[in-house]
């Protein structure tokens, strides 16, 4: 059974107790139709509405590890409007930006189906899947399949582009994570990384506290600039005042965008204060019938009260 996003849905809350996950169907910060998944030790909240993973947390916790904008709680996209609303949350956009005007004959907002644009939601057999329409400038349909593990408290999401219409396209899978402030952000740079630093800046804003310690980068958000930087690593670490997020890229070789990322760090200036970890895919050509797919996991754990880089060190397993 499919459950569309602008209608009431209701889905059987014990269909995934064989598996050690629930779904139940709940009212979100004022949207309808959304979906609760738990393991009993995390939670994800889905909102097909505006087609993201809003929030990921501890079970018994109101806040979480994913940035959401309170002035947009409960809010749609408005398709007569070209305004991209900045929700927060975890989605994903084709890389790179760079391509928007040749793709779309426009540098932004990003293409509509991916956002923010309403999804369906089925259940699968041990998570949800949220599908796409079609995006009529890229021809491609964005899958998520969103999926709690068992008996750790890890969230995996797999977005496949489905290329459904028109010319080949060349693209990248890009996975945005929107968190709140951190008290710092870790990179596990590569051992032998093919950037001369280990990353490279992508704005021209200056990192806050950029620090290396042998292969860990870090950073925290800069209040004053618009700062972002990329790297081949594929672990990151968010540390705040309560837990610790390690997201992790699915590794691969292949040609990644924005000079070889496949992660990056954007932090957010005054008066929004939030970062985004980004994960990226390398870059396929698509014609009608293929599909690309990159996995992103995700591990919540709660601060050990350690410092910033010790939480970092244990997450990383260094």
């Amino acid at each position: 059974m499919t459950y569309h996003a602008e209608t009431q849905t209701v889905l059987e809350p014990a269909a995934h107790k064989a598996t050690g996950v629930t779904i139940m169907p709940i009212t979100y910060r004022g949207w309808q139709n959304c979906f609760l998944l738990s393991n009993g030790l995390v939670e994800a909240v889905a909102v097909p509405s505006i087609g993201r993973v809003m929030q990921f947390r501890r079970v018994g916790e109101d806040s979480g590890a994913f940035w959401e904008n309170p002035a947009l709680y409960g809010q749609l996209h408005n398709a007569t409007t070209k305004e991209w609303l900045n929700f927060g949350g975890d989605k994903c956009w084709p890389a790179p930006q760079s391509a928007f005007p040749a793709q779309m004959g426009r540098p932004w907002p990003p293409p509509l189906a991916f956002d923010p644009g309403p999804s369906e939601a089925q259940a699968s057999a041990i998570g949800l899947v949220l599908t796409s329409p079609i995006d009529s400038d890229y021809g491609i349909q964005l899958v998520r399949r969103i999926e709690l593990d068992a008996e750790r408290p890890v969230l995996r999401i797999r977005s496949e582009f489905h290329k459904l219409t028109g010319e080949v396209t060349r693209a990248s899978v890009w996975i945005i994570t929107q968190m709140p402030e951190p008290e710092q952000v870790f990179l596990l740079l590569r051992a032998q990384s093919h950037l001369a630093e280990g990353f490279t800046r992508l704005l021209p804003g200056e990192p806050a506290g950029l620090k290396i310690d042998g292969r860990l980068l870090s950073l925290r958000r800069s209040p004053s600039a618009y700062v972002k930087i990329g790297s081949d690593a594929s672990s990151m670490v968010w540390v705040g005042a309560r837990d610790v997020v390690r997201i992790d890229a699915e590794d691969g070789p292949g040609e990644y965008p924005d000079r070889g990322s496949m992660t990056e760090i954007y932090t957010n200036p005054d008066p929004l204060h939030y970062v985004e970890l980004e994960t990226l895919s390398p870059l396929e050509t698509l014609g009608v019938g293929e599909c690309m797919t990159r996995t992103t996991t995700y591990t919540l754990t709660a601060r050990e009260d350690q410092s910033p880089e010790a939480e970092a060190r244990r997450a990383l397993a260094l």
